[in-house]
């Protein structure tokens, strides 16, 4: 029988006590995703969903899957919230086409050149003038909810027993999960000081945009820009992994 962790030892969980002790946890992820969808959707319905993914997580939670109550209440927030987003259908086609071409722009043009692209580098690769490059980081920006977290998701978590997620332990699983953290950590240790910076705030620290701008100094929609620039490279220079 597998060992029940503190919320399950109880025949009913107790819902109240339960909101009421990981309500700071719900409203710090809304608040860190919020910036990536603006006002498509509203910060009170990204809290109701990742509510409802922390009671999903307690009734799943089981303790010997090798990770806190906490760790893996957080990844059903997160995921309860990003299902939410994409039940309002948010980002358009172009928008994420934009994206797409842009990563593949940076690709090409860091693999040729061996260093970080340029702006202006990438624009050209892509037959667009500057100022239409800088329209297309901004759709970019607005439409890039799933980044780091999903990338991570997709090789750290894996679905067993239905759509269960659960911390694999099996030796290969775990060599593939630190190969690709390490992977990750080298690519981001190679991007531009400004890019990396603004990951770490807001992956490391768990900084909002708002917060980060008021670290660097610089506007919202200014950090929001280096963080999708940020991404983009990321993505691209992980194409071959992912692949």
């Amino acid at each position: 029988m597998d060992r029940l962790n503190p919320y399950q030892k109880a025949e009913h969980v107790d819902l109240e006590d339960l909101v009421a002790r990981h309500s700071d946890l719900v409203r710090r992820i809304a608040f860190h995703i919020h910036p990536r969808v603006g006002s498509n959707i509203q910060i009170e319905d990204l809290m109701q969903a990742g509510v409802l993914g922390l009671i999903d997580a307690a009734k799943r939670f089981r303790s010997d899957q090798g990770a806190s109550f906490e760790t893996f209440s957080a990844i059903r927030i997160r995921g309860a919230m990003l299902d939410e987003v994409r039940r309002h259908g948010w980002g358009p086609r172009s928008a994420h086409r934009k994206a797409r071409e842009l990563n593949h722009a940076i690709r090409n043009v860091e693999s040729r050149l061996g260093r970080a692209a340029r702006d202006i580098e990438v624009a050209n690769e892509l037959g667009i003038d500057i100022d239409e490059y800088h329209q297309w980081v901004h759709v970019a920006a607005s439409y890039q909810v799933f980044d780091l977290d999903e990338l991570e998701a997709d090789n750290s978590l894996h679905r067993k027993n239905g759509d269960e997620p659960v911390v694999d332990d099996e030796p290969l699983e775990q060599l593939i999960d630190e190969t690709f953290r390490k992977k990750l950590a080298d690519v981001i240790s190679t991007l531009p000081e400004r890019e990396a910076l603004v990951l770490s705030l807001y992956y490391g620290d768990e900084l909002n945009l708002r917060e980060i701008g008021e670290v660097l100094e610089v506007s919202e929609s200014r950090v929001s820009q280096i963080h999708s620039k940020a991404i983009l490279r990321v993505k691209a220079r992980l194409c071959d992994w992912k692949d």
